[in-house]
């Protein structure tokens, strides 16, 4: 270990994360190239052959000239996501649980059997149709 200083492990770890961050944002990129859909298919190709050609240059150059563009297409997103989300817990929500309709019609047959409005053989055969 003498033989590499602490400052030299500083260093091999700052560019190890730094090359980390890149090839983070080169995936981001090339799913931003791809889920833009007001770019044409050519453009797309263009922009994916610039970035995988010159790798830092076009990364460099993709997040100056469309950096905002992505922002937004990132906010977009999330907000269909969201209202995806909302929508699914408001459907899920209104509907009874799996059991509860059949919870809810014996607890009206039992209601309807103390009232007198059915029989005890009424009541078994609504029960048994309810159940099965």
């Amino acid at each position: 270990m003498d033989d590499y200083p602490a400052l030299n492990v500083f260093w091999s770890m700052l560019w190890f994360f730094l090359w980390i961050m890149w090839l983070f944002l080169l995936f981001k990129i090339v799913t931003d190239i791809f889920r833009d859909h007001e770019m044409g298919g050519w453009a797309k190709a263009g922009w994916l052959i610039f970035v995988i050609l010159l790798p830092f240059l076009g990364v460099l150059v993709y997040v100056i000239a469309r950096g905002k563009g992505m922002t937004q297409r990132d906010v977009k997103a999330a907000k269909e996501n969201e209202a995806a989300l909302q929508d699914y817990i408001r459907k899920t929500a209104a509907t009874p649980a799996a059991g509860g309709s059949h919870v809810d019609e014996l607890a009206r047959l039992v209601e309807l059997k103390d009232k007198g409005a059915l029989s005890e053989a009424e009541f078994q055969q609504a029960k048994t149709k309810l159940l099965t």
